[in-house]
């Protein structure tokens, strides 16, 4: 199995975090996108996308973070990580599907435009630009912190939407979301964070943010 992954991408984080969360040990592929190595003929046959992750098991090729994550999961059901039952698998996507269209995106561009846009030649922070992704983050992280009231997932059980939802997380104090005045959402995240396999899986994302000098906390 290999897992075709890159230090700076979220998407990725998510997959190699899914994969060693449920004891799974592929060969890690980091594809640097900076030297255009997801524009060669070899990597657009297996992504078509020029993007990761890529996850490569035998002769099976699945590309897009969440579709990779279900099908890890499905390989180990007793983790339940993506629960068979319908009612539970649907609140599992739900929260997913939530993050990747709503929350998910406003609060990249608002970690990219506070902390991550100097740091890699982009120019200086634009506030003017992101005044409305604040209010759209402020009203979505309720929505969240209102869901895990007495929960500690998600959806009761750890599961890939926890995965999915927490890989935006990771500059909230650097990007001033707010975040820390949310009870709910912190104990979540500090919970997640705490897992060895995300701190395995995040140690690469680290270690480059901190050469780019990028504050990780």
């Amino acid at each position: 199995m290999k897992l075709y992954s890159s230090p700076g991408s979220p998407n990725a984080l998510r997959s190699r975090a899914v994969a060693f969360e449920l004891g799974f040990a592929p060969e890690i592929v980091n594809i640097n996108i900076g030297a255009g190595e997801n524009r060669t003929p070899e990597y657009l046959a297996l992504n078509p996308n020029g993007k990761v992750p890529t996850l490569v098991d035998g002769d099976l090729v699945i590309w897009e973070s969440r579709a990779i994550n279900a099908y890890l999961a499905s390989l180990r059901p007793e983790r339940g990580l993506d629960p068979a039952d319908p009612a539970q698998r649907a609140m599992v996507d739900q929260w997913s599907y939530w993050q990747a269209i709503h929350l998910g995106p406003a609060m990249q561009r608002v970690n990219f435009e506070r902390t991550q846009k100097k740091g890699f030649g982009r120019g200086e922070p634009d506030e003017a630009s992101i005044a409305g992704e604040l209010k759209t983050i402020a009203e979505l992280l309720g929505i969240l912190d209102r869901a895990l009231d007495r929960k500690d997932w998600i959806t009761g059980a750890l599961s890939i939407a926890d995965f999915a939802l927490a890989t935006t997380f990771m500059l909230r104090k650097s990007a001033k979301l707010g975040v820390e005045t949310l009870p709910n959402v912190t104990a979540w995240i500090e919970r997640l964070e705490a897992r060895p396999s995300w701190q395995k899986a995040i140690a690469s994302w680290k270690e480059l943010m901190v050469s780019r000098g990028i504050p990780t906390s």
